[in-house]
């Protein structure tokens, strides 16, 4: 019966460890909100910085149009690991 018990515990604990999502860092983020913004065709990622800190993402740059300022933003936040969009694009035709 011990045995038994033994093992319910191990497992008890050891499920939440396997179980646990893998903490993503800050240059894996930077290189998938790149990538992200690099494949959509109405935003590009000709123009635009990013940075991230803490799971953070900051937007700086240039962008044509409202709209691709406002996808830009939605494409971040689709991005796993990132927890907030500071936007900071600026639409502007130059």
């Amino acid at each position: 019966m011990r045995p038994i018990v033994y093992l319910l515990v191990l497992l008890l604990v050891a499920i939440p460890v396997f179980s646990a999502d893998k903490a993503i860092s800050d240059d894996q983020i930077i290189d998938q909100v790149h990538l992200k913004l690099a494949s959509d065709q109405e935003v590009g990622a000709r123009n635009i910085e990013v940075e991230v800190h803490n799971g953070t993402v900051t937007l700086k740059g240039k962008v044509r149009t409202e709209k691709q300022r406002d996808k830009a933003e939605k494409l971040v936040k689709k991005v796993k690991g990132v927890t907030s969009v500071t936007n900071q694009l600026i639409v502007s035709q130059d």
